[in-house]
């Protein structure tokens, strides 16, 4: 998937700096399921008990629908973070979407898997691991990956801002055509219904949301169907520096985690490319989703 370099990095026909990047190791653990309260109340004033953020989730993976789960915050596979404040900020920093992890400890040892999201808030990173090595995985058990994209520029596209990427992956998902990115995307998302997780200072760390709790928006821009792992684009809206509404910018990320009841919350983005609209061409294709693009399902 990737593609080394002398000087220039070539990654398919995009000129990339990937001879320059550092390949690191970062390391989480499986994490536990949280529960701050027994209910959350949702938009509509109902409390609901169900699954949230952590653990090993054993039955949604990337690839499945990202809307209609009996829960709030799903996240796919498995859920691992640091315990260390401080070293779990470098653990969601610097993994990648696309990046190889591997579990170092338990019965699971040695099991390779694939980083598909990075969750802000409880700054969780996700990891898709096959089913028969879900099973053998426990919480707390150690998963090292190695973080290798941050810092990925496009030498010919220097307005486009590359973040959270595996170099192998920006090659799947993104063509040039001229003087224009093209990136398939499953969806075209209005900036009005972007909600929590905005003015971040960062866009390098964790996602924000795509709210969903108004049924008309939902079905206008076929926000219902949307799949974990979908590639979306998000009409107006810049993550340069944080994430922020801007007329006549794209920002382009992949749908990491799944749909809640919670005012200003739905199913999060994590943010992999943003630029002005003249540069970065979204093209709706049914099929661009990462567990396409990475033989994950």
């Amino acid at each position: 998937m990737r593609a080394y370099g002398k000087g220039v990095g070539v990654v398919g026909k995009l000129r990339t700096n990937v001879d320059r990047l550092v390949m690191v190791s970062v390391q989480g653990e499986v994490a536990p399921p949280i529960v701050r309260a027994p209910y959350r109340t949702g938009h509509d004033g109902v409390s609901r008990a169900g699954p949230g953020t952590g653990g090993i989730t054993y039955n949604v993976r990337v690839g499945d629908r990202a809307v209609g789960w009996a829960g709030d915050h799903v996240e796919p596979g498995v859920s691992t973070k640091h315990k260390d404040e401080l070293a779990n900020a470098g653990y969601n920093l610097l993994a990648c979407i696309g990046n190889a992890a591997t579990a170092m400890s338990g019965a699971a040892t040695g099991a390779r898997g694939v980083v598909t999201g990075k969750h802000g808030g409880i700054e969780h990173v996700l990891i898709d691991f096959v089913p028969e090595d879900l099973d053998k995985l426990a919480i707390g058990d150690k998963i090292q990956i190695k973080g290798y994209g941050q810092g990925l520029e496009l030498l010919d596209f220097p307005e486009i801002k590359v973040m959270n990427l595996d170099p192998g992956l920006l090659e799947a998902i993104a063509q040039q055509d001229g003087r224009k990115l093209v990136v398939p995307v499953t969806a075209v998302v209005p900036a009005v219904v972007m909600g929590s997780g905005l003015g971040a200072p960062s866009a390098e760390r964790g996602d924000y949301d795509i709210t969903t709790q108004d049924e008309a928006s939902i079905a206008e821009y076929g926000l219902g169907k949307l799949r974990l792992g979908d590639v979306v684009a998000i009409r107006d809206h810049s993550a340069s520096f944080g994430r922020s509404y801007r007329q006549g910018a794209v920002t382009i990320g992949v749908v990491i985690h799944c749909d809640s009841h919670i005012a200003g919350h739905g199913p999060g983005v994590t943010c992999l490319l943003t630029g002005d609209k003249s540069l970065l061409e979204p093209v709706v294709v049914a099929e661009a989703n990462i567990a396409c693009h990475l033989d994950r399902r």
